[in-house]
């Protein structure tokens, strides 16, 4: 039995839960981050939520900045890159934010440390 990316839980699913980011949300993302099998489904939640934070009327750059860098301290090594990736696929404020955040945390330095030379 070959293992394949389920569908469940879709981007829309994903985006709703760290829109609203509350205790049992971020319980239920760090479930979805320990599942290397659904990290496309957690990237793309998390493009459309920051695809949709681009187009509010409001841009809430700390709770951006606040996201990001609870992505960084909780995201498993082998998806740092691809958070810092996602953060920097636009130009926009919001990704801007959600990149200070990731920065932040540590995280990429944290799962790739630089060896002395």
């Amino acid at each position: 039995m070959q293992a394949t990316a389920s569908t469940f839980p879709d981007r829309d699913t994903v985006a709703s839960k760290i829109t609203t980011m509350t205790e049992d949300d971020q319980a239920w993302l760090r479930l979805l981050l320990e599942n290397a099998l659904q990290d496309a489904n957690l990237l793309e939640g998390l493009h459309l939520f920051l695809d949709q934070q681009s187009q509010a009327r409001f841009l809430n750059a700390l709770k951006l900045e606040k996201c990001g860098e609870w992505f960084g301290n909780n995201a498993p090594a082998r998806i740092q890159i691809r958070l810092h990736e996602v953060s920097k696929s636009s130009q926009h404020a919001a990704f801007a934010a959600f990149r200070t955040g990731l920065t932040k945390s540590g995280g990429l330095e944290k799962a790739y440390p630089k060896s002395p030379l």
